[in-house]
């Protein structure tokens, strides 16, 4: 007998927030978060560091670490529908939640050149904003992709700039990277993934060294326009 959960289904986004996201490779989402949930969210950034013995893998310098996977906050803010419907958008077929992990800039760190991931998987990936982000805290800058040549250009980048409770939805191999936290001010992030059903199998073989505690059984499923 099978017990496997019923997928989850996705309903589609607003016509013109696709538009945008199909043009641009990110969206973002401003006050997605429920201002109700945010302290929570806060909370358990905070409570979710540690010492860098508790990582399988070393983490980079320069940044804050917190494990909240099984933070059920966290999991209720993965699953928002307007959170899950710009993934749908992007991925087009059954997918997953495969990771979620917290990171904050530290005072006079943070800077990343520009890069892609997720090369060949087509992964989503989403940075939940949990204090207010701007370029003198370290926000993150992305390359649309309609100004994308192929090699990352920094003269083309924009850097995001918002409040607590916003959501940087992209493509993962969008050229993109976190600047350089100058004013030392908290910018405390969720970064999550998600990825196709199709690569399940390749991703959970690695989930001892990305630190992954939580169940990442569901399946979500686009539902047509």
């Amino acid at each position: 007998m099978n017990h496997d959960p019923a997928p989850t289904k996705v309903d589609p986004l607003k016509a013109e927030q696709a538009v945008a996201l199909d043009r641009d490779g990110y969206l973002l989402l401003r006050g997605a978060v429920p201002a109700a949930w945010r302290d929570a969210l806060r909370a358990a950034f905070d409570s979710g560091v540690g010492t860098g013995d508790q990582w399988a893998a070393p983490r980079g310098a320069g940044w804050r670490h917190a494990l909240v996977d099984l933070d059920p906050t966290v999991q209720r803010t993965c699953r928002l529908p307007l959170l899950l419907a710009a993934a749908a958008q992007m991925l087009g077929g059954p997918f997953f939640l495969s990771q979620v992990e917290g990171r904050e800039p530290l005072p006079g760190g943070g800077h990343q050149p520009l890069h892609r991931d997720g090369a060949g998987m087509k992964a989503v990936a989403a940075l939940v904003f949990l204090d207010a982000y701007g370029p003198d805290n370290g926000a993150t800058r992305v390359v649309p992709r309609h100004l994308d040549s192929g090699a990352p250009d920094e003269t083309l980048s924009l850097i995001t700039a918002g409040e607590a409770g916003d959501i940087l939805v992209f493509d993962a191999d969008l050229p993109h990277g976190a600047t350089c936290n100058r004013s030392g001010a908290r910018r405390r992030s969720l970064l999550l993934s998600f990825m196709p059903e199709g690569v399940r199998a390749t991703v959970e073989a690695s989930r001892a060294v990305r630190n992954v505690r939580m169940d990442t059984g569901e399946v979500f499923i686009p539902c047509e326009r």
